[in-house]
């Protein structure tokens, strides 16, 4: 059963720079694509950025494109988002998941991940 603890959240002002970090335990997390999603208040669950299992695939929502960069260290079994000129609207609930079934591309949809970590909150004031 993979477990996954996210790390890094916080308050920032308008501007500012956040990494969040997604550490995962109890799997082979080097060989499963990885993705991180958000919710903001009053909205739905949407898809921030994707890493396939080597990290040489990638995705970004376009909200964020140009701002925001999903990586991972398979020997440190972690994946990271480092969040750039943060926008108040970037204000919301940050998760991580993670794929049951190894290898593949990299996945936008809630559906496609099987383990999810228990969400940080990122604020940004304006």
């Amino acid at each position: 059963q993979v477990q996954l603890v996210e790390t890094g959240g916080g308050m920032v002002q308008a501007g500012g720079s956040l990494r969040l970090s997604c550490a995962a335990s109890g799997g082979t997390f080097r060989f499963r694509a990885m993705g991180w999603f958000r919710r903001a208040p009053g909205k739905e669950r949407e898809i921030v950025a994707a890493i396939d299992w080597s990290g040489t695939i990638t995705y970004s929502a376009d909200s964020v494109k140009g701002r925001f960069t999903i990586s991972r260290d398979n020997t440190k079994d972690t994946v990271y988002l480092h969040l750039n000129s943060l926008k108040p609207e970037d204000t919301a609930v940050y998760y991580c998941a993670c794929r049951e079934v190894i290898y593949g591309g990299r996945y936008v949809r809630s559906s496609d991940y099987d383990y999810w970590g228990q969400g940080i909150r990122v604020t940004v004031s304006s």
